[in-house]
């Protein structure tokens, strides 16, 4: 049976220099990405969230309860500026998905905390978003999924490790927070 990436190879074929293999799992590497990106954006859109707002609420909601971060804190992991952060994190109070908190120690410490709604419209578009990711690896029974997670663990390493005239270079990512892909951080 063919998929899109083999008739984009054949496409190519005899066009330009280039090895099938690698291009057959970088290509479908990058369309499963693209898929679970569109099935992500599904997701939000079914809960009435905007990718921003999930991205915020998702690290506030990976802390645990009470699901706390100052700003700074959100913004180095959000890799925003400090204005950047301050502006979402208006957009998220006015919806009532965070509350700022100021310490009765030190008014200077504020405190982000995802309210009781955050958590739950943030926790919805993780079930509408997990169905679509189980439906993605159906097909694999859990032996082949457990093959796949291994070949895959094998190449990020790889390149997350570098090695002479190997990936991780400058632009390595540390994480699934700091990869440009599937944006999960799961």
């Amino acid at each position: 049976m063919e998929d899109s990436v083999d008739r984009h190879i054949a496409r190519w074929r005899d066009k330009s220099s280039f090895d099938e293999r690698t291009e057959a799992i970088v290509s479908r590497l990058k369309t499963l990405t693209r898929h679970n990106v569109l099935a992500k954006e599904r997701a939000l859109a079914e809960v009435g969230l905007q990718n921003f707002e999930f991205d915020t609420l998702h690290r506030l909601a990976a802390r645990g309860r009470p699901w706390r971060a100052t700003p700074s804190e959100l913004s180095a992991e959000l890799m925003l500026s400090p204005a950047g952060t301050t502006g979402r994190l208006d957009a998220l109070e006015g919806a009532g998905l965070v509350r700022r908190l100021r310490s009765a120690e030190d008014r200077r410490r504020v405190d982000v905390e995802l309210t009781e709604l955050g958590h739950s419209r943030w926790a919805a578009a993780m079930r509408v978003w997990g169905v679509a990711e189980g439906d993605m690896v159906a097909p694999l029974d859990a032996a082949e999924q457990d093959v796949l997670i291994g070949l895959l663990r094998r190449m990020l390493l790889h390149v997350e490790g570098g090695g002479p005239g190997k990936g991780g270079g400058p632009e390595k990512a540390s994480g699934p927070e700091k990869a440009s892909g599937p944006e999960k951080g799961r």
